[in-house]
């Protein structure tokens, strides 16, 4: 047994080096991209464009400094449900890896069965010199089937085994970087919010003062009742923004918690929003390392490197298929003797299998491989070129929504300083209420606007960072445990 051993390795390690170099079907070679020189910014951004240093190789702790949405980023995580179901996706896609990979290696089983026969004495077929009843043993102690990578055919299938694994690892770390987005964006909102809330709150409270006096005026016979009227218009519209705030406030903390596996319920503040930290620069860095470092990116590359060796998968099902069999063990009539020297049998030898007619199965299959590489193509050629146009939206709203905030700014002062000359005219008994009405409402809505300016102008470097794919290491962690293409 041990000289049948030896022969059947040797062998098959034989055949394995003369055919090593033998693969049908294309290498995968990367597409070219038109990439940019330099991504696209707004026209009044005068930042120097140079250097390969980006804002997207900052992890992400060290880009948001309010430590209470640090620790509700590591929350999700680690509990979010997106995240749990992208690992086990990658559990899966490693196993279906090491299932295509056992193909690689030949099958050996070991087995037996023993027998109890009675012939009829009287019957036809019974053996001469045998006894009518006898007990036959078999055993199997060396069975293998070893399928012989001629043409490529199993390398294919484990190159696009692998690359589905790699993709399902990248993919993960697309759902991490919008997982790390979404709480950001989503807290934002919230500390926005809040400030909505109290903005209507000191509105309110000005206004309700505002009616007092007005009320008084009214019963002194100074002011019109028309006056008191338009007064409580200010009064209601408000109390109704604050009712709209609380229900959005509410809303925004069910959304935070089902991002962090928790169950809906209110949430912890930290730093306010018009505290919060904003980075002065954020490079994005070359163009060309974006192809490296989107997650998203490298995982649609992946697919296109599964789709091209299935190309080959698929061709090599025109060639000769060749497997080696064989059978050692031992078969006897006698348990006794069972594993006996002369009890002894085996064979071994190849089978070789070509394929004559099909219907036009094979040519229909690589046409459909060839389709499938194609579609692959397409859509990572689409992503890498709306990954150029996110990371120019993002620059571009870094820039303008800096712009926009200063001029709000500029705005809100204005309506606050009409807003004192309005009521100081009013009192005068020089203009109506109405015009204390009209900028009432104003400054009211420009501190909203001026509140949205804040929130937007720090969304976008939450947008612009996951555009530019920072947050992660750029090679999958199965590479160091698995073979590389």
């Amino acid at each position: 047994m041990k000289r049948i051993l030896q022969h059947f390795a040797l062998g098959s390690a034989l055949l394995l080096v003369v055919i090593a170099g033998c693969k049908v079907g294309p290498n995968y070679k990367r597409p070219s991209i038109n990439t940019p020189a330099t991504f696209r910014r707004a026209a009044s951004d005068t930042s120097l464009t140079s250097g390969t240093n980006s804002f997207a190789d900052l992890c992400w702790w060290d880009v948001y400094g309010d430590p209470q949405l640090k620790a509700y980023i590591s929350e999700a995580l680690t509990n979010s449900w997106d995240i749990k179901i992208a690992a086990a996706r990658v559990l899966q896609a490693e196993a279906s890896a090491r299932i295509t990979r056992s193909q690689y290696f030949p099958d050996i089983n070991v087995g037996g069965d023993i027998v109890n026969t009675r012939f009829s004495q009287r019957g036809g077929d019974f053996p001469l010199g045998i006894k009518p009843q006898s007990t036959f043993g078999e055993v199997f102690v060396f069975s293998p089937n070893y399928e012989v990578d001629l043409w490529g055919r199993v390398r294919r299938l484990n190159e696009a085994a692998l690359a589905k694994l790699f993709s399902a690892e990248w993919a993960q770390n697309t759902i991490r970087q919008t997982l790390v987005s979404d709480v950001a964006t989503t807290y934002l909102q919230l500390l926005a919010l809040d400030l909505d809330l109290e903005i209507a709150r000191a509105s309110y409270i000005s206004r309700t003062n505002s009616l007092d006096l007005t009320v008084s005026r009214q019963q002194g016979g100074v002011a019109a009742m028309q006056d008191v009227y338009q007064s409580q218009v200010l009064v209601f519209t408000t109390e109704a923004s604050i009712a709209d705030t609380l229900r959005r406030i509410e809303q925004t903390e069910n959304a935070l918690n089902i991002l962090m596996g928790r169950n809906p319920g209110p949430v912890k503040r930290g730093i306010s929003l018009v505290q919060q930290p904003l980075r002065a620069s954020v490079p994005p860095g070359l163009p060309s390392s974006l192809l490296q470092r989107r997650p998203d990116i490298r995982s649609s590359e992946e697919n296109l490197i599964a789709a091209n060796a299935d190309i080959g998968q698929a061709k090599a099902a025109y060639f000769p298929q060749l497997t080696l069999t064989g059978t050692y063990g031992f078969q006897s009539v006698s348990l006794a003797s069972l594993f006996a020297q002369p009890s002894q049998v085996w064979q071994f030898g190849p089978t070789v299998t070509f394929p004559l007619f099909t219907g036009g199965r094979l040519q229909a299959e690589v046409k459909l491989a060839k389709a499938r590489f194609q579609e692959a193509l397409a859509t990572y050629q689409r992503t890498v070129q709306n990954a150029f146009r996110e990371v120019s939206d993002g620059l571009i709203a870094y820039q303008r929504t800096q712009e926009f905030y200063a001029k709000q700014l500029e705005l809100t002062e204005a309506n606050r300083s009409a807003t004192e000359l309005a009521h100081v005219r009013y009192e005068g008994g020089v203009t109506s209420y109405l015009e204390v009405l009209y900028n009432e409402q104003q400054l009211f809505d420009a501190e909203l606007r001026l509140a949205g300016a804040r929130r937007d102008e720090l969304l976008s470097v939450v947008q612009l960072y996951q555009a530019l794919g920072g947050g992660w290491p750029s090679v999958p962690s199965t590479k160091t445990a698995m073979n590389h293409h």
